[in-house]
């Protein structure tokens, strides 16, 4: 059978709707794989953060003492890699997800986007996780936890994944015909992880800076995700403008790259 690379964005997507049980499948299979030979299982998910915030805590809140509005650093810290958290944890399994299903893109054929879709179904779950303890981690600290921005978290969740979803078809893609990017993307995330407000707050950046930092549309996304929790750091309307549209355009070159890419997947991969 041959891959046409002229059906175009929605014929793809429909394709994968039609075929969502398959999705489904794919992401009950990458969920159970990842912790199946792990001896603490789902706890991965909880302490990973728990221990990075930690970290963050000691350095930037105790050494560096970085000013967090009258929030505790830890909490602070743990807000923020929530939102960080989902946005490359999408980005990473999404851009690997073809080589790493190269049995399944050479031999049969379905439609190759439901694999990295697939992946957004255990970060999303992860992010649930960690939104619950960071809920849990406000009550211990008998802060009260403000109702009406937290109603806004399911929007700065979905505009996080959406974000990382267009950058992770772009380099899906990309990754089957140049395996280096394979070996950047760890480091562009870590370099990307202290140029986003995740151990700092947005205010903290020097004002002759801000205009170029906020050029990052991963900022007002995690100055979001934050707010909804803590109520501090409210992202601005003209940080989010910007960043919608490149989350937008993110999507819309990932997609058609992904579509470009595709004729050739079982042939490199």
């Amino acid at each position: 059978m041959t891959i046409s690379s002229r059906r175009g964005w929605s014929e793809e997507l429909i394709g994968a709707w039609r075929q969502r049980d398959l999705t489904a499948i794919l992401a009950g299979r990458d969920i159970k794989l990842r912790y199946r030979q792990t001896a603490l299982g789902v706890i991965w998910v909880v302490l990973q953060p728990v221990l990075v915030s930690g970290v963050f805590s000691f350095v930037f809140g105790s050494i560096a003492k970085l000013p967090t509005a009258g929030v505790p650093y830890f909490l602070f810290a743990y807000s923020g890699l929530v939102g960080w958290n989902l946005f490359a944890n999408v980005l990473s399994r999404s851009s690997v997800s073809l080589i790493g299903n190269s049995a399944l893109v050479a031999k049969i054929y379905f439609p190759r986007i439901i694999l990295p879709l697939s992946t957004i179904v255990g970060a999303l779950l992860d992010a649930l996780v960690g939104s619950t303890v960071m809920l849990i981690l406000i009550l211990a600290s008998g802060r009260p936890i403000d109702i009406l921005p937290l109603l806004t978290l399911p929007l700065w969740i979905a505009w996080t994944a959406l974000m990382a979803i267009g950058v992770g078809l772009l380099l899906s893609g990309l990754i089957v015909r140049y395996r280096d990017f394979n070996y950047v993307l760890p480091l562009m995330l870590q370099l990307l992880l202290f140029g986003s407000p995740v151990a700092y707050a947005s205010a903290a950046v020097p004002q002759r800076f801000h205009l170029a930092y906020m050029l990052n549309p991963l900022a007002p996304l995690i100055d979001g995700v934050r707010w909804s929790f803590l109520g501090i750091g409210q992202p601005s309307g003209p940080s989010l403008l910007w960043s919608g549209l490149l989350s937008l355009i993110a999507l819309a070159v990932g997609l058609e790259t992904f579509r470009r890419a595709e004729a050739r997947f079982a042939d490199v991969i």
